[in-house]
């Protein structure tokens, strides 16, 4: 079973290249029958995107481009999303376990009431994204993704791992943060800070934490 490890958090991830695995192309992600099994699809480019009441398992989607998605209870399991442009997806109602987005783009995305489980996102350009309601019920981590202007709201993201990303005037809103690592990420710019309780930080990090703090605040240092 393939596993990536980041801090105090390992991700299993999906193996689609084990040994008596064969994925089978797809034309279409909504089967007559509401799941899809051992699959590949990819190499679009299309006008909308709408699932609903779906689950795909085993799979891998690549090079795929939407200027409309929408998805809802579409569950996923053991998939890997690559290299594909979902723009302002709106997802919601949904359970994502053993997936991997990489080198994906979900500008300005809505992410509203999904659970995810051993999830990876790495390398994926989520600038402006809403994260609504999302809770951590397993391994969660952001590797090396820009989250500019994206917001977190009411979510629980106990244990969840960022991991040098761009965090740029993101937002934590109120939420659940339980030893979420902010560990190497320039945390300076960040806003909502005072709802980070029981996050886990570096060292080098205090003086970029206080800073956002002093900011959040309004707060002006001046000289005697």
């Amino acid at each position: 079973m393939a596993s990536r490890t980041f801090g105090h958090v390992t991700v299993t991830t999906p193996d689609l290249d084990e040994p008596g695995l064969y994925l089978s192309r797809v034309n279409t992600l909504d089967p007559p029958r509401g799941s899809v099994r051992d699959f590949s699809y990819g190499e679009a480019n299309l006008r909308s995107l709408d699932l609903e009441d779906t689950q795909l398992i085993t799979g891998r989607i690549s090079d795929l481009r939407c200027e409309r998605v929408e998805f809802e209870a579409l569950n996923l399991h053991g998939v890997e999303i690559v290299g594909s442009d979902l723009g302002a997806a709106r997802w919601s109602e949904s359970k994502l376990t053993r997936v991997v987005f990489r080198d994906c783009k979900l500008m300005g995305a809505v992410l509203h009431r999904l659970v995810l489980d051993d999830v990876l996102f790495e390398g994926c350009r989520l600038d402006f994204a809403t994260f609504e309601k999302i809770r951590a019920a397993g391994p969660v981590v952001f590797a090396g993704c820009a989250l500019t202007e994206a917001t977190f709201a009411d979510c629980d993201l106990t244990y969840a791992v960022f991991r040098d990303c761009m965090l740029t005037r993101t937002e934590f809103g109120p939420g659940r943060y339980r030893d979420t690592d902010l560990r190497g990420n320039d945390i300076a710019a960040v806003r909502g800070v005072a709802n980070l309780s029981k996050v886990l930080i570096g060292p080098e990090q205090q003086p970029d934490l206080a800073h956002a703090l002093v900011a959040e605040l309004g707060i002006s240092v001046g000289d005697d």
